[in-house]
C-alpha cells in the first residue's frame, strides 16, 4: 500500500511535468508559475523513483507527506487545467502561489526527512546530494508580485486611505499584464463571475476575499480613467458620456447594448466576440448580442464637435484584442483622422488606447455619466440628465453572506447560504435556488494570504455548485485531531483556569478557547458542554482589554453551532455583549456585532436584542467603527431589522444617514446598505428619514449601476417611497429613474422585474391621474 502510494504521487508528478506544452499555460503569468513549480517537481522525481523499492517508502512519517504531496501536486495540475484565458489573474495568482507554497514546504520536509534516513538510502542518495536539493528549492522562492497584490488588497480593504500608491498599482499592471482599459474590465467581470457563483454556492467561503479584489481592481480603473482624462492633450476635455467605456475615446459609432449603456461599435463588437456576454459597465448579463445604433448620442457628439471646431477621428476600423492562447497581449487601438485644411483652426481628436497605469494619481476620482438610453418598446429614449457616480464601477458588495469572525484561515462547518433582500412586507424574500439552510456565520481572518490554503481549485465558468468548498473542512477526528476524551480533559483544565485570579492565567485560558473554538464543531460542542459560555459571557465584563478580546471572540467561534446559538443567549449573553459594544476595543466591538448578528438569526432573538438597547450601539459601530466593524453592524442591523418593531428603533438611532454615506461604491457596502434601507423603507419613519437624508439619487444610482441583488432592493425601497409620497414620487422621476427602470424591468433578477415594473406602472398611473395617493 506504502509503495502503491509512492506511486501515485509518482504519477501525478509526471502528469504535471507532461503538461509543458498545454496551451492553457502559453500566457505569461500561468507560464511563470508553471516553470517555478516544474523546477521542483524535477528535483523530486529522480529522488522518488530511486526508493520506490526500498524499506524508507514504508516508514510512517515518509507516508504522510507522500500522501500531502500527492494532493498538494494534483491540486495543481488540475488549476493549470482548468486555466482559461478570460478567468480571473488576480484570484490565479492568490491560488496558485498558496498551493506552490504547499509543494515548496512539503517537498523540503520530504527532503530532510530523507537526508535523516540517509543510512538507509540507495548510495546515489547521499546527505550532501540531498543538501543540494534542499537548497536549491529553498532559492525558488515567492513571486514578489504576489506580496505586492496582497498588500494591496489589504490597503484597499483598510479603509484608512484612498487605495493602493500609483508604483503598487504599476507594479500589480506589469505583473499580471492589467495596463488597459479593457483588459482591467476583463479581469473586473472574471471578478463578478466568481462573485455571482459564490452568492449562489452553498459554500461560500472566498466571497470576502472576491470582494477585496473586486475593490482593488475597481480602484485600479478608476484611477486608470482619471489618468486617461488629466492627461488628455485635446484643448478641449471631452464630455465623459461621448467616450467609450471599453477604448476611453470619444465614439464616432455609438451603438446601445441590451443593459442600455452605449459604446464604440467596433470595441463593444470585439468585446463580445472574445466571448464575453456581459456589460463591460454594469457588468449585468446581456440579454442578446444585437448592437442598436443610438443617433441620439451620435448627433450630440457631432454636434459638440461642431460648436468646438474639432473634427471627428475615422471609424475605429482595426482593434487588436487577444486571441485565446495571448491574453497578455491585449490592446485596443483607435484609428485616427487627419487635420482638416481651412482657414480656421481645426482641432483633431487623437484616439489612444494606451492606458497605462503608470504614474497614476493617488486618489479616486468621480466621473460625471449621463443616463444612458434603453430600449423599451417603443425604441430607444433619449439621453437623460447628469448624476455623479464612481466611475467603471464593478459593485464590490455582496449580499449579507458576511465572515464573522476574525480566527486565522478558518470556516464553520455550515456556510452562509440565504441571500438576502427585503421585500415590501419587510421580510426576507430569499432566492429560492441558494436559500437552503439558516445563514450560519463564518470565521474571519484578518490576514490574506491564508484565506487561500486548504481550498479546492476553481474555474471560471463552472457550474457554481462545482466551484466553492468551505475554506476549511472539518477533518476526520481519526487524521488531523486527539480522541474526544483528551480533548474534553484539556478544555475542562481551560475551563477551570478562567475563574483563575491569576490574570496571565485567565488570558491565556480564554485565548486558548478562542482558538479550540475556531477549529471544528466537535470543539465547540465539547467546549459548550464543559461549561465555559457562562464564564467566558462573564468575562466580556473584564478591564483587561485582550481578556474581553478573547472571550467575546470564542463566544463568536461557539456560536456557529446553532445548540450553541441558544445557550448563548439563554445565558444572559446579551446584556454583556453591548457592554463590549459599548466600551471594547475595535476588535471587540466588530466581534461583539458578529456575535449578534449569529444569535439574531434565532427569531426569538431578534425580539430580545432589539428590546435590550443594542440597536443604538450598533448603528454608533455603523457610522464610526472600521470599515470592518461598519460591516458586522450593517449586518446584524440587517437582520434585526426583519422583525417589524426594530425597525423604527434603528431609524431613531439615526441609522439612514450612515446607510446612506455607505452607498458610496468606494465603502464597499452598497449592498448592504441598501438592503437595510430597503427594509427601513417599509414604515413611515424609514421613509421619512430617506428623503431627508438625500437617500433617493443614491437609490437610482443603485438601480442604474448597481449589482443584481442591489438593483432589486433600491427598486424595492424607491416603489415604497413612491407609492406613499407624491413628493418622493416626483423626486425620483426628478432624477432620471425611468431609464434605468426600464431597463431593469427587462433583465432584473424576477423580484427586481416585478418591482420595476409596479413602479413604472405607478408611475404611468399617475401621469394619467388614474392612480395613487397625494
Amino acid at each position: 500500500m506504502e509503495i502503491s502510494l509512492l506511486k501515485v504521487l509518482l504519477k501525478n508528478i509526471s502528469s504535471f511535468l507532461h503538461m509543458s506544452s498545454h496551451e492553457n499555460i502559453t500566457s505569461e503569468i500561468f507560464e511563470k508559475y508553471y516553470k517555478k513549480i516544474e523546477e521542483i517537481l524535477k528535483l523530486l522525481k529522480p529522488v522518488l523513483e530511486s526508493i520506490t523499492d526500498t524499506e524508507v517508502a514504508s516508514d510512517e512519517s515518509i507516508q504522510k507527506e507522500f500522501a500531502s504531496l500527492c494532493h498538494s501536486v494534483d491540486e495543481l495540475r488540475e488549476l493549470i487545467e482548468d486555466c482559461h484565458p478570460l478567468m480571473s489573474k488576480v484570484y490565479f495568482v492568490m491560488q496558485v502561489e498558496s498551493l506552490y507554497a504547499k509543494v515548496r514546504a512539503q517537498s523540503l520536509e520530504l527532503f530532510e526527512l530523507l537526508q535523516s534516513a540517509a543510512n538507509r538510502l540507495p548510495a546515489e542518495l547521499s546527505s550532501a546530494s540531498l543538501e543540494i536539493c534542499i537548497q536549491k528549492i529553498k532559492h525558488t522562492g515567492h513571486e514578489k508580485g504576489f506580496s505586492i497584490i496582497s498588500n494591496a488588497i489589504r490597503d484597499q480593504a483598510d479603509g484608512s486611505g484612498p487605495g493602493p500608491n500609483s508604483d503598487t498599482r504599476s507594479k500589480i499592471a506589469d505583473f499580471l499584464s492589467l495596463r488597459s482599459n479593457q483588459e482591467l474590465l476583463i479581469e473586473a467581470v472574471a471578478l463578478e463571475k466568481l462573485k455571482e457563483n459564490a452568492e449562489q454556492s452553498e459554500k461560500m467561503g472566498d466571497l470576502e476575499c472576491i470582494e477585496e479584489m473586486i475593490a482593488l481592481v475597481t480602484y485600479m480603473n478608476n484611477c486608470l480613467i482619471e489618468a486617461k482624462q488629466s492627461q488628455s492633450s485635446n484643448p478641449v476635455p471631452i464630455p465623459p458620456d461621448f467616450c467609450c467605456p471599453l477604448s476611453l475615446e470619444l465614439m464616432t459609432d455609438p451603438v446601445i447594448v441590451a443593459s442600455g449603456q452605449t459604446y464604440e461599435r467596433g470595441y463593444i463588437r470585439n468585446w463580445l466576440d472574445l466571448g464575453l456576454t456581459v456589460c463591460p459597465k454594469t457588468m449585468q448579463t446581456l440579454a442578446h448580442t444585437n448592437l442598436i445604433p443610438n443617433y441620439t448620442v451620435k448627433a450630440l457628439i457631432a454636434n459638440w464637435c461642431e460648436v468646438n471646431n474639432i473634427k471627428l477621428p475615422d471609424p475605429v476600423k482595426t482593434i487588436i484584442l487577444s486571441q485565446p492562447k495571448s491574453p497578455d497581449s491585449m490592446r485596443a487601438i483607435g484609428s485616427s483622422g487627419t487635420h482638416q485644411e481651412g482657414t480656421s483652426p481645426v482641432h483633431h481628436v487623437q484616439s489612444s488606447s494606451d492606458d497605462s497605469l503608470h504614474g497614476l494619481p493617488e486618489n479616486g476620482h468621480e466621473l460625471t455619466e449621463s443616463g444612458e438610453q434603453v430600449m423599451d418598446s417603443s425604441g430607444p429614449s433619449s439621453i437623460g440628465h447628469q448624476r455623479t457616480v464612481s466611475g467603471s464601477t464593478t459593485h464590490s458588495d455582496t449580499n449579507f453572506s458576511q465572515e464573522l469572525s476574525r480566527e486565522e484561515n478558518t470556516a464553520s462547518a455550515t456556510q452562509e447560504t440565504t441571500v438576502y433582500s427585503s421585500d415590501v412586507s419587510g421580510d426576507v424574500a430569499s432566492n429560492p435556488q441558494t436559500s437552503a439552510t439558516t445563514p450560519t456565520p463564518p470565521q474571519r481572518d484578518h490576514a490574506f494570504s491564508p484565506r487561500f490554503e486548504n481550498r479546492p481549485r476553481n474555474q471560471l465558468w463552472r457550474r457554481p455548485s462545482e466551484r466553492f468548498g468551505p475554506r476549511i473542512v472539518s477533518s476526520p477526528t481519526t487524521e488531523t485531531r486527539p480522541d474526544l476524551t483528551e480533548l474534553e480533559t484539556q478544555v475542562k483544565k481551560l475551563v477551570e483556569d478562567l475563574s483563575n485570579t491569576n490574570l496571565d492565567v485567565v488570558k491565556t485560558a480564554t485565548g486558548d478557547l478562542r482558538l479550540l473554538a475556531r477549529h471544528n464543531m466537535d470543539n465547540r460542542i465539547v467546549i459548550a458542554n464543559c461549561g465555559a459560555i457562562t464564564l467566558l459571557i462573564d468575562l466580556l465584563r473584564s478591564t483587561d482589554e485582550k481578556v474581553q478580546e478573547n472571550a467575546v471572540t470564542a463566544l463568536l467561534n461557539l456560536s456557529i453551532n446553532d445548540n450553541n446559538k441558544t445557550a448563548i443567549a439563554n445565558a444572559d449573553a446579551i446584556e454583556p455583549l453591548i457592554h463590549v459594544l459599548e466600551t471594547g476595543s475595535s476588535e471587540a466591538k466588530e466581534n461583539s456585532a458578529a456575535t449578534l448578528f449569529s444569535l439574531s438569526v434565532i427569531e426569538d432573538n431578534k425580539i430580545r436584542i432589539g428590546r435590550s438597547g443594542a440597536i443604538r450601539p450598533l448603528v454608533d459601530l455603523l457610522g464610526n467603527g472600521t470599515p470592518r466593524g461598519k460591516k458586522d453592524a450593517a449586518t446584524a442591523l440587517f437582520n434585526l431589522s426583519i422583525f417589524h418593531e426594530n425597525k423604527a428603533r434603528i431609524v431613531q438611532a439615526g441609522a439612514v444617514r450612515y446607510l446612506v454615506e455607505l452607498m458610496d461604491p468606494a465603502a464597499g457596502m452598497v449592498d448592504k446598505a441598501v438592503a437595510v434601507l430597503s427594509n427601513l423603507a417599509t414604515i413611515p419613519e424609514g421613509r421619512a428619514a430617506i428623503g431627508q437624508e438625500n437617500g433617493i439619487p443614491v437609490l437610482v444610482e443603485v438601480v442604474e449601476l448597481g449589482s443584481a441583488r442591489g438593483k432589486e432592493n433600491a427598486a424595492a425601497a424607491l416603489l415604497q417611497l413612491c407609492t406613499n409620497s407624491s413628493r418622493f414620487c416626483n423626486m425620483v422621476l426628478q432624477e432620471g429613474a425611468v431609464p434605468p427602470l426600464v431597463a431593469l424591468s427587462q433583465s432584473g433578477t424576477p423580484r427586481a422585474k416585478e418591482k420595476a415594473q409596479s413602479l413604472l406602472s405607478y408611475f404611468r398611473n399617475q401621469r394619467h391621474g388614474s392612480g395613487g395617493r397625494g
